[in-house]
């Protein structure tokens, strides 16, 4: 072995242009190899922090027969299917270990109203804001006016969303009681100033196939933003989960609470609604009809609600869970699947690729197509040494030869030729991944900022931030070897071939 690297370390001090030319082509290589992984590690690392911890969860929970997985980003006007029996499938929940936590939510399609009939339309999370905020590591960033409190009514606008208003409906959202704030116009509303529609609350109805939707109107009580993603989020605002309920129809957490008296509860079970609700002598009471004014809610009368209504008690369409493990989302998606279906559970689990559909296949694409272009330089190292090396062997035809002449076995000259190669490996690619590491390294500390949305998709949000972790490197060394080992497979091939008779008769 020392004779052998004793030997091949001489080859390449006597070739040193094609050393040299092998040498920068695997510095290349290796270089461009581990800045790939670092910036694929990065769009990974970006992506789960930033879809998964701070908009989805890596779990999302839907109806058991709601037909699309794609649940967050489907066409307009589709309804989701409301979850049956909630607590049910929170007990559920509760009892797998491997859950971090979860979080119900209601998301809709609501349409946008104004007093002149123009219609806007955003996409809209009912939730508990505080729980949501504290689920999703604050990822709502406030911009003017203030967040709200669990069980308060009213709407986070999104500035997006506000801009859509105005282009739409010709207003201007702006939180309660705050004054407006010149600086937050669009360059159209700022010449529009003086004649400015300006807003405090908002109309909103729920879309639905179903026709039963009514329109609430709530306190705009602040415009938002999200930390991450925000050109993606920013179609979603952010609606008290009781407001979101009463503009879809659904069943409020009051509704659930209602108290029904004793004697209801036994003319509404009865066999002859009519007769029991005739039953008495007197069908009409008198009215005092020297009122002014006739208030519709003391002649339907009120509800008996309890002071503290049970939030969950209410319907969801969909929840959000996170796991402990998030590196085997798959199968723990089937272990929640199957403890749902043996509760009976109205409810099934997706991954949130499949719930964000779209915009999971566009990081899926970019992802792909960056790791084709990294396979393609890896490739294209290959050829270009292999050829090299190739060319090398037949220019020393007569050395190889010659060696053979004195006794050289094929044995020895095929580990001549890996070792030299090994060599050039060993010290360009080692140079080329510690620079890679370096560049990698600088290309965070730089913080590139984007707000192109494919290039968010790309950075993983809108900061660049490549990281290579010992993994990484461990694999960049790896593919340093493969591209070694087979771009030296056909010169070796090649230089064993040559015999003492073909060197003799090149001369």
């Amino acid at each position: 072995m020392k004779l052998i690297i004793t030997i091949a370390w001489r080859n390449i001090q006597r070739h040193r242009g094609k050393s040299l030319v092998i040498g920068i082509i695997l510095f290349l290589g290796a270089f461009i190899m581990t800045v790939g992984n670092g910036v694929l590690s990065g769009m990974d690392k970006g992506l789960r922090e930033n879809i998964m911890n701070r908009f989805t969860g890596h779990v999302v929970l839907v109806a058991k027969n709601q037909q699309s997985d794609n649940v967050l980003f489907i066409p307009m006007g589709r309804d989701l299917l409301v979850m049956n029996h909630y607590k049910d499938i929170k007990k559920v929940l509760d009892a797998q270990d491997y859950i971090a936590s979860f979080i119900p939510v209601a998301r809709g399609f609501t349409l946008i109203l104004n007093e002149d009939g123009d219609l806007g339309f955003s996409l809209t999370l009912g939730v508990n804001f505080q729980d949501y905020q504290k689920f999703f590591k604050n990822n709502v960033l406030l911009v003017e006016g203030r967040l709200m409190k669990n069980d308060e009514r009213g709407v986070l606008v999104t500035t997006g969303s506000r801009r859509q208003m105005y282009d739409r409906q010709d207003f201007w959202a702006v939180p309660e009681g705050m004054k407006l704030n010149p600086d937050t116009l669009t360059p159209e509303a700022k010449q529009n100033i003086a004649r400015l529609n300006i807003r405090h609350d908002v109309v909103l109805m729920g879309s639905s196939s179903e026709n039963t939707t009514v329109d609430v109107r709530v306190p705009v009580r602040g415009i938002v933003k999200y930390e991450y993603l925000n050109d993606y989020w920013e179609n979603f605002n952010i609606l008290d989960i009781e407001s979101f309920r009463e503009a879809f129809h659904y069943v409020t957490a009051e509704d659930a609470a209602v108290e029904i008296p004793q004697e209801r509860k036994q003319i509404l079970q009865a066999e002859n609604l009519e007769d029991s609700l005739f039953a008495g002598a007197t069908v009409v009471n008198p009215a005092d009809t020297g009122a002014k004014v006739y208030r519709v809610e003391n002649l339907i009368g009120r509800k008996v609600v309890k002071k503290n209504v049970d939030i969950d008690a209410g319907a969801y369409n969909v929840v959000f869970i996170k796991l402990k493990d998030s590196r085997e989302i798959d199968r723990d998606v089937a272990r929640i699947n199957a403890a749902l279906e043996g509760s009976g559970a109205d409810a099934r689990a997706v991954t949130w690729k499949k719930a964000t559909g779209q915009l999971a296949d566009m990081a899926t694409i970019i992802r792909t197509a960056l790791f084709v272009f990294v396979v393609f330089i890896f490739f294209v190292a290959i050829i270009i040494i292999m050829n090299t090396l190739s060319m090398a062997a037949m220019e020393r035809v007569s050395e190889l030869g010659m060696m053979r002449a004195v006794g050289a076995q094929k044995r020895f000259i095929a580990s001549m030729f890996f070792s030299e190669t090994a060599f050039l490996s060993f010290l360009f690619g080692g140079a080329g991944i510690l620079a890679g590491v370096l560049c990698v390294y600088v290309l965070g500390l730089l913080d590139i900022t984007t707000t192109n949305r494919i290039l968010e998709l790309l950075f993983g949000g809108s900061v660049f931030r490549p990281v290579l972790d010992f993994w990484d490197i461990f694999t960049g060394v790896i593919e340093l070897a493969a591209v070694t080992v087979l771009a030296t497979i056909y010169p070796i091939r090649t230089a064993r071939r040559i015999t003492p008779l073909e060197a003799v008769a090149r001369d």
